[in-house]
């Protein structure tokens, strides 16, 4: 829809911060999207915080990888909502194994996107190809992100119906299956 800023929050910090962004906007009306799962309250820092409002931002930096130091994380995961808290476990557990996965939350495309290009390479260098999407919906506005050495996990096809950690079980969308998809994605990354 034009002119639609849609934001899908993955805690209640970051549905203040859309809240807040909807109050705003004069240009245009303003979609949350939220769920009826209850969501883990993720940890921020003050920077991280005032970041929400930029629509994405780093939730979870790779070990070793800090402002200036020239390092890049091996890998990036993306994802918005819900499916935040299943990102959160993979990318937790597969930089305790001596890895360096950064976890962007993206709670607004549009508002992303809007953001100056300094801001969108910061949280997504276009230098670290690979790249792993978590949707717990269609797939195709999430190819942009990812490019074409990444990969997008989602649910294209309506109709299945069940609790949501059996559908989530059944798609794929759970901590285990992305840690195995992004440890795929490395291994395929390092054979080029």
């Amino acid at each position: 829809m034009p002119h639609l800023s849609v934001w899908r929050p993955c805690d209640a910090t970051e549905t203040a911060v859309a809240w807040l962004a909807a109050i705003e906007r004069s240009h245009g009306p303003t979609c949350l999207i939220l769920t009826r799962q209850g969501l883990p309250q993720q940890p921020r820092d003050e920077g991280q915080q005032a970041a929400i409002a930029n629509g994405g931002y780093i939730l979870i930096e790779a070990p070793g990888v800090t402002p200036g130091s020239g390092r890049l994380p091996e890998a990036i995961v993306i994802a918005t909502g819900s499916e935040v808290a299943i990102a959160v476990e993979a990318v937790q557990a597969l930089n305790q194994s001596g890895r360096r996965v950064r976890l962007v939350s993206m709670p607004s495309c549009d508002v992303f996107e809007a953001q100056d290009a300094r801001w969108r390479e910061a949280v997504l260098p276009k230098s670290v190809r690979c790249r792993l999407a978590i949707e717990a919906g269609a797939t195709l506005g999430w190819w942009k992100y990812v490019g074409q050495d990444g990969q997008v996990l989602g649910i294209d096809q309506f109709g299945a119906s069940g609790k949501a950690a059996d559908l989530y079980q059944h798609f794929g969308l759970t901590p285990e299956h992305v840690r195995r998809a992004l440890e795929d994605l490395l291994a395929r990354q390092s054979l080029r």
